[in-house]
């Protein structure tokens, strides 16, 4: 077969030694004779699996197990929109958030059903073309959200806001694409499903200190501590997709770790930017600034000739390269376990596209 180059924004792709070792614990886990998917979440072999998972996150963010816990939880980030300001928001405190996209929109939404909720900065009067930089933070707020890369508009925080407040993120679509100083948040969440492992897991890293904190009771499935005090098995966990993301962090870490990612991250994103900005047939849609490494939007200059791109693109085996509709146009999602030579086959496309319609 002729290899597919997969642009999805999500579910993303994922390293090919780490789908062949998922196909082969579904058949033959660790040994036992026995399925992955069939075995109990209790048994040693599950219990070492999700251990080590939790141990490698903190190995890659560079944190200590003294200060903050590793959660592998269920119901994707959106869950997280409204567990987030149940676990740290006080009856009578206030939470602030940067709107710069779909899903930090979703999470304000969440955080008002709980309590004061100030939006302190937006970019939706462009559509959130760019990533809010002037703003005033006030100093009685409880926490700061934010969304490190925004999938659907393909813009991505480079700096982060300084602030005495507890800093909180949603890194779903770029979480470990890079070396950051993972201690300045509280709070970090990802759905796995973008750039770690397959939808059904999402990650929690939280710092201790931070809860139990509000003075609320809280519904027990909601409950940061309830699911601290399980080791992320207070209810039966994902199996399979906590497993598939211990192996992708493991890749991760056997291959340079976060340093190497971000050279390769940078390699990619400089080689697909490159040929937009010097190609008249196309024009990225995102401000060049804040451009995402992980979700690249762009659009054709000439939008008569979409289906003839469309064609090339087929021909050259690219997949899932489709804008969301809030943006139109293409999308190229640049995830961790996509190789330098995908995008490689999508900048000559787009290099022949130019010399035959422009």
């Amino acid at each position: 077969m002729a290899k597919v180059h997969n642009f999805s924004a999500g579910p993303g792709i994922l390293p090919q030694e780490v789908l062949k070792q998922a196909s082969e614990a579904v058949l033959n886990f660790d040994n036992l004779d026995l399925s992955l998917l069939e075995i109990s979440h209790r048994s040693a072999s599950f219990e070492r699996v999700m251990a080590e998972a939790r141990a490698l996150v903190l190995e890659l963010m560079g944190l200590s197990a003294n200060e903050y816990e590793v959660l592998f939880l269920q119901g994707g980030a959106s869950t997280q929109f409204y567990m987030v300001p149940l676990n740290l928001l006080p009856q009578n405190g206030t939470a602030a958030y940067v709107n710069t996209g779909e899903w930090a929109r979703r999470a304000i939404k969440e955080a008002k059903l709980v309590g004061n909720t100030k939006v302190l900065a937006s970019s939706e009067e462009e559509n959130f073309t760019y990533i809010p930089k002037e703003y005033d933070i006030p100093a009685d707020i409880d926490y700061l959200h934010i969304t490190s890369n925004n999938t659907i508009f393909g813009t991505q925080y480079h700096t982060f806001p300084e602030t005495t407040a507890t800093l909180v993120c949603d890194m779903s679509s770029d979480i470990f694409s890079r070396r950051m100083d993972f201690s300045r948040f509280g709070l970090i969440y990802a759905g796995a499903q973008k750039n770690m492992g397959p939808a059904g897991t999402t990650l929690v890293v939280v710092r201790k200190d931070l809860l139990g904190k509000t003075g609320r009771t809280l519904p027990t499935m909601l409950d940061y501590q309830v699911h601290i005090k399980g080791g992320s098995m207070y209810n039966t966990p994902p199996v399979f997709a906590i497993y598939v993301s211990y192996l992708t962090l493991l890749w991760l870490k056997n291959n340079g770790g976060l340093e190497h990612m971000e050279k390769v991250n940078r390699e990619k994103q400089e080689t697909f930017y490159a040929e937009v900005d010097s190609n008249p047939m196309f024009k990225g849609t995102a401000n060049p600034e804040d451009r995402s490494w992980m979700n690249a939007t762009f659009v054709l200059t000439q939008p008569a000739l979409d289906e003839q791109f469309a064609a090339m693109i087929k021909e050259a085996n690219i997949s899932q390269l489709k804008g969301h509709r809030s943006v139109g146009g293409y999308r190229a999602s640049m995830y961790n376990a996509l190789p330098l030579e995908s995008v490689k086959v999508l900048t000559s496309v787009m290099k022949e596209f130019a010399v035959k319609f422009g």
